[in-house]
């Protein structure tokens, strides 16, 4: 059995890539929130974090970033039971579908504001990739969902322009324009729009690419991204102080965040989560 309070540690240490400011949210000195994640990767018999020469930062392997995603809906199914186990009032269910790609944080703390003032609400939500997203929206799986998409491509109850750009980690250098050297990318599986983007950019350019790394989480494409691996396609909103925007690189044409659903009547608080997410995607 996973031990929770070694979970939120390691959501601490890789949401901080310190163990320091993780330290700083859970309450407890360096050792002991490094201690926890040792005695974690121990259990998982995986390593989780790379660590640089000073300590001082630190940054998700693959296995860590899986983990990661994992220990999210732990904490908050543990969450969810609490609360419902504390209320005697009937909550009404909204299942919401987002994007895999999405910042987790940004989502998460848009969430916790929707609940702030719909407590009765039991939120479900299901992360995915945008076309499994309008699947399980068609299926009648889930009630709303945000996706991304080619820009108007459907009705929808708002959307949102993404601008994209090329990011590199911060010491790489790029191939010469004339060079048959292949782009080293690192981009999200089939379906996704950002890797069509990136490879229809390139071949329209004529420029040589290989595939070095995929993932379906945005913290470990950012995250390979930043140690050099690879270079990739993100939204501006994702781009993090370890990258740097190749500004040389062919332009991309900009991508659309829609808020859709099934066609059917809202309910009430359905219509309610729609209007707060309408108001504060826009400000994120």
């Amino acid at each position: 059995m996973f031990d929770l309070e070694l979970l939120k540690t390691l959501i601490c240490v890789v949401d901080e890539r310190s163990f320091t400011r993780a330290g700083e949210r859970v309450h407890r000195t360096q050792s002991t929130v490094s201690q926890q994640v040792r005695k974690l990767e121990e259990f998982v018999g995986r390593p989780l974090l790379l660590r640089d020469r000073t300590g001082n930062h630190v940054t998700p392997t693959e296995h860590g970033v899986l983990l990661t995603q994992y220990a999210r809906r732990l904490l908050a199914l543990s969450q969810e039971a609490q609360e419902a186990l504390r209320r005697d009032v009937q909550l009404s269910p909204v299942r919401l579908g987002v994007p895999e790609d999405f910042d987790a944080r940004r989502m998460s703390a848009l969430l916790s504001g929707f609940l702030k003032i719909r407590p009765d609400a039991r939120l479900e939500t299901l992360a995915g990739m945008s076309v499994v997203l309008q699947q399980r929206l068609s299926a009648g799986e889930i009630d709303i969902a945000l996706v991304k998409r080619e820009p108007g491509s459907g009705d929808c109850f708002a959307s949102w322009p993404e601008a994209l750009v090329w990011v590199r980690g911060r010491d790489v250098v790029l191939p010469e324009r004339d060079s048959e050297e292949p782009f080293a990318l690192a981009l999200f599986p089939d379906g996704c729009i950002y890797r069509k983007r990136a490879i229809r950019t390139l071949d329209k350019a004529k420029r040589a690419w290989r595939i070095a790394f995929s993932s379906q989480s945005l913290t470990a494409i950012q995250a390979a991204v930043a140690a050099g691996l690879a270079i990739s396609v993100l939204p501006k909103s994702a781009v993090s102080p370890e990258h740097q925007i190749c500004s040389d690189m062919p332009a991309l044409p900009p991508t659309e965040l829609a808020l859709i659903g099934t066609g059917d009547v809202l309910d009430t608080v359905q219509q309610d989560l729609v209007d707060f997410l309408m108001q504060k995607v826009r400000r994120a």
